[in-house]
């Protein structure tokens, strides 16, 4: 494997814009003339989508089961190359309600290890799908394979949860891998409180905040086209946010730390001391009352 690569994942709650947060960057910094390998590591294979312009890359696991074995394939046949020569790959994923996606990360990841894929790049980037609460989905940080890892959260209660579970699951290879949590990444959905939330959670898993992501309506646009900002629109402000977070992550390198989780009593603390909870209750009661007045 190349000398100096870096091994890095996107963690996330489902549906947090772990995907588009993660593509968005690693644009940018492809724009700076990093070399990268995204290996998407959800069964709905959408890791690569912006990248290659398309709405889903043929999976190692798809292509494997057509020509037999994953021995059988050949580097040409689950590799593309999508804007600014990024390098993409999907792994795929059993069926629903069948088997375990996991398996086939780790599948996929040797058999592009073996074949030469990491070769003459600067980054790879591992793109996970939700939680850690299922061990396959861990499969990169327990095979010492993602060594760096970012969580994509909001100032949302669950996926803040989901930020301090992913982060009991760094803890607990740490010691054995060597994997290490770079950093929160907060994209915004403009909840009470979200960039105090976002960096009072970072310092109690002992991490920091390496980004907070604005929300804007060019994302979504840039989607409907299966472009990244950068490409879409390269003098927006939005497109600047994602340089900075990609200048933030490059000067990162072994800056990361063993995570300190906290408790689910401490999370709701949390939220308490913000005066999140006291909010929402208000809001509640307030409603509550008009309603009744009406």
């Amino acid at each position: 494997m190349t000398e100096g690569l870096r091994q890095i994942a996107f963690y996330g709650k489902g549906g947090i814009g772990k995907s588009t947060t993660s593509q968005n960057t690693l644009a940018a910094l492809a724009e700076m003339g990093q070399k990268i390998l995204i290996v998407g590591c959800d069964p709905k294979a959408d890791s690569t989508r912006l990248i290659l312009h398309a709405k889903a890359q043929n999976t190692i696991l798809s292509l494997a089961a057509e020509a037999g074995a994953v021995e059988d394939l050949e580097l040409g046949d689950v590799m593309k190359l999508g804007y600014r020569d990024i390098r993409c790959v999907e792994s795929g994923g059993p069926e629903p309600g069948v088997g375990c996606a996991g398996r086939g990360v780790i599948t996929s990841i040797n058999f592009l290890e073996e074949n030469g894929a990491y070769e003459g790049i600067d980054y790879v980037s591992y793109d996970v799908l939700g939680d850690v609460v299922c061990g396959g989905f861990a499969m990169p940080i327990r095979e010492n394979k993602a060594q760096e890892i970012y969580i994509v959260m909001s100032g949302e209660m669950m996926a803040m949860y989901a930020a301090n579970n992913i982060s009991k699951g760094i803890l607990k290879y740490a010691n054995s891998g060597g994997v290490r949590l770079g950093g929160l990444v907060c994209n915004e959905r403009q909840t009470d409180k979200e960039l105090e939330l976002a960096e009072s959670l970072a310092v109690k898993l002992g991490t920091r905040l390496i980004h907070f992501v604005p929300r804007d309506n060019v994302v979504q646009h840039a989607e409907l086209r299966r472009m990244t900002v950068l490409e879409y629109a390269p003098d927006s402000k939005q497109a600047d946010e994602y340089r900075q977070l990609a200048r933030k992550i490059h000067a990162n390198a072994g800056k990361g730390v063993i995570p300190t989780p906290i408790t689910m009593d401490e999370l709701e603390d949390l939220l308490m001391e913000h005066g999140v909870i006291k909010a929402v209750d208000e809001a509640v009661v307030g409603k509550t009352a008009a309603e009744v007045a009406a």
